[in-house]
């Protein structure tokens, strides 16, 4: 949950840097806290779906490019971190003993 309210915060801030609004004009815009659309720019806080609402309007922006990019976001982190398998290598275990061929 952590890592999607970040990627939440970071796909935020960049649409409204894109668009050139300060927080103090979303915060008008949206009529929410200054500070609390900070935390949720900085994944401290989580948006509700009211309040997602509340700033996508303030970007004249649609819900679904802003979830969009939070999934495309949330897939490239979950590639990064997947577990690559170690290779096992057979027979080199204690007790084998290695032939010449």
């Amino acid at each position: 949950m952590v890592l999607f309210r970040r990627i939440l915060g970071e796909v935020l801030r960049a649409h409204r840097m894109r668009r050139g609004l300060t927080l103090r004009e979303v915060s008008a815009e949206a009529r929410v806290s200054l500070g609390y659309i900070s935390e949720i720019e900085r994944g401290q806080k989580e948006a509700s779906s009211e309040l997602l609402a509340s700033l996508c309007g303030a970007l004249d922006l649609p819900l679904s490019d802003v979830l969009r990019d939070v999934s495309d976001a949330v897939a490239v982190e979950e590639r990064a971190l997947e577990i690559v398998p170690t290779p096992i290598t057979v027979g080199t275990g204690p007790g084998v003993v290695a032939s010449a061929a």
